[in-house]
């Protein structure tokens, strides 16, 4: 059987990837900070599921996971880098270890256990990988400035080896989910936002984004956003004016 790794697999979009993965035939390796929410998770497949603990705010975090993998003999098929952190708050104001930790897990991280897992997709001639962004990547985030700026960077990188890896039998996959019934933005401080507040605003459901972005991993598809409110407020950001996008995140980001 193909062998997926899913970073972030504790909740959320993260552990409804990886049902969609196990639905669909895949071994698992559930990378995440807590063990026991992957566990109980582990518990719903039939599939063989490997749970690895791992911090990925820590430097060199992903360097050690490879050599995890690499001890067990894991060779991995399908690589989800799902994990991720944000902060809301003025930048100056935020923690500064909070915003090096919320770069360390959606750029650094990201980016070396790519690196790293890539060049034997490649040698095999097959492999999937899915980078998992936000809308947040299409604009500019006053008041979570570092987020929208991370997430942009996975975006650009994720559209820029995707086309340079055409004909290796390596497909990647950017997927940009909007706003999400998960416990990312409690912990991240946004719950408190006019956005979260807002009567109007429509969550997804993790379940829903997780299945939309499978089958867009599996087509190969560059980009996926998920939903079709999402696509256009997408396309929306993009063509407004950029003084108009900059007040309106300003505005959804703020204190409700």
């Amino acid at each position: 059987m193909p062998t997926a790794l899913i970073t972030g697999a504790s909740s959320g979009i993260g552990a409804d990837l990886a049902r969609e993965l196990a639905r669909d035939g895949h071994d698992l390796v559930l990378v995440a900070r807590r063990v026991e929410p992957m566990q109980a998770l582990a518990a719903e497949f039939t599939t063989k599921v490997t749970i690895i603990a791992a911090d990925l705010s820590k430097p060199g975090a992903a360097a050690d996971l490879v050599r995890e993998l690499e001890s067990r003999n894991l060779a991995i098929d399908v690589l989800i880098n799902n994990a991720g952190l944000g902060a809301t708050g003025r930048f100056d104001q935020i923690d500064l270890a909070k915003t090096s930790e919320t770069l360390q897990v959606n750029v650094t991280a990201l980016t070396e256990l790519t690196r790293l897992l890539l060049p034997p997709m490649i040698a095999r001639g097959r492999g999937r990988i899915m980078l998992v962004a936000s809308t947040a990547a299409f604009q500019p985030g006053p008041l979570m400035a570092v987020y929208y700026a991370s997430k942009a960077y996975v975006l650009s990188f994720g559209e820029a080896i995707a086309f340079e890896l055409r004909g290796t039998g390596v497909s990647v996959t950017t997927l940009c989910p909007g706003p999400t019934a998960t416990n990312f933005f409690d912990a991240a401080g946004g719950d408190h936002t006019k956005l979260f507040k807002n009567p109007m605003t429509k969550l997804m459901n993790s379940a829903e984004v997780a299945r939309i972005g499978y089958a867009g991993l599996k087509a190969g598809r560059r980009v996926v956003i998920s939903g079709a409110s999402n696509k256009l407020l997408a396309i929306t950001a993009r063509m407004s004016p950029h003084a108009l996008v900059l007040r309106i995140a300003n505005y959804l980001n703020s204190e409700g």
